[in-house]
């Protein structure tokens, strides 16, 4: 909420403003002609002036004799209960060898098959079934990365067969089962270290392009990163091969005007690869909150997911995951930590306004 807009800090008349914009604030308005109070933001019909009051909290607006909108829930309560509702489903899921039915699940929630979609949509961007097929994918991926042969694979996973998989296998998996399984096993990943602004930086690339981008860790923290991500792959120290790759990384984190341009090779799902196709057009210096991220990419209730994409990017700063922030503008985790997220945009914006 904006803390600005409190009752202690504005006249009654922008306070009226601000709900007449349904604009969200850190109070509260009554109508005493239907004995409710509400959020500003309330999509409900908007009262008469003369019968609204205002209210810092919603004990308050209580002990003055008025109750919660049913609409906006002022107090949170409904949304906490959807949140564990919520909860409670994906931990099913989880833990469940096959798919639950989306009757199974309602039942178990307590509410109408319409009325628990809605909430699991609303609270996670997917489908109870879209949530399981993605519980699954990483069941496949792990077993796979840890040597496992695809036929058993598939089955430990819940898939029916490996023909759906091969099928699905860009959605599921970023790459074929095969390749999976190699976790990088023939491939060789050359690496380069170097200093930069915010202490050690790493840089891997396979022949295809940059496959990791790590920084403000000990070397070895990083480096063990890039192993867990190709277990099987062979790393190498090639300086010289990577001199020009990470002098336009320094570049970049020095003078951050334009896009860090480098050829890269990225492995993930279908809907991994769009969001980092996605946070590649937010210009450098400007910010997206994840829902309008969730919106650019053509799937504006998977927020959730799109969130999940940020945090497994691999390769920081070319794909800018650092600019995107929480619904009210404030800067939420960061791989590399919330002080860095703040120092690159930072630089961003002043490297803009020279």
């Amino acid at each position: 909420m904006n803390d600005a807009l409190t009752i202690d800090r504005l006249p009654d008349e922008i306070l009226w403003q601000t709900v007449l914009a349904r604009q969200p604030a850190d109070f509260l308005y009554a109508v005493t002609t239907m004995g409710v109070y509400c959020r500003p933001g309330c999509p409900s019909p908007r009262p008469l002036r003369k019968h609204v009051r205002f209210f810092d909290t919603w004990p308050d607006a209580e002990t003055a004799g008025f109750r919660a909108c049913r609409r906006c829930d002022p107090k949170g309560e409904r949304a906490r209960i959807a949140q564990d509702v919520v909860r409670d489903a994906c931990a099913f899921i989880e833990t469940e060898e096959t798919t639950p039915s989306l009757e199974t699940l309602a039942a178990r929630s307590g509410y109408s098959r319409f009325h628990f979609l809605r909430m699991f949509r609303d609270h996670t961007g997917l489908t109870p079934r879209s949530y399981a097929e993605g519980v699954k994918a990483r069941r496949l991926h792990a077993a796979l990365a840890g040597g496992a042969r695809v036929v058993d694979a598939v089955a430990d996973a819940g898939f029916g067969s490996e023909s759906r998989v091969y099928e699905k296998t860009g959605a599921l998996l970023g790459m074929t089962p095969g390749a999976a399984r190699r976790g990088g096993g023939g491939e060789t990943i050359r690496t380069a270290f170097a200093d930069c602004p915010f202490g050690r930086l790493l840089v891997g690339a396979t022949d295809k392009g940059v496959c990791f981008i790590g920084f403000a860790e000990p070397d070895d923290a990083l480096l063990g990163d890039l192993q867990r991500r190709f277990p099987r792959a062979t790393i190498v120290a090639d300086d010289t091969a990577l001199a020009a790759t990470v002098r336009a990384v320094l570049d970049f984190l020095e003078e951050p005007k334009q896009a860090l341009d480098l050829p890269l090779d990225l492995r993930g799902t279908v809907f991994q690869q769009r969001v980092w196709q996605t946070l590649c057009r937010i210009p450098p210096g400007e910010t997206r909150t994840y829902a309008q991220l969730a919106t650019m990419t053509g799937n504006p209730r998977a927020i959730r997911a799109v969130a999940r994409s940020c945090a497994t990017n691999p390769v920081s700063l070319a794909v800018p995951c650092h600019r995107v922030v929480g619904s009210n503008g404030t800067l939420t985790g960061y791989r590399w930590g919330v002080p860095r997220k703040q120092a690159l945009l930072a630089r961003e914006k002043a490297a803009r306004a020279v």
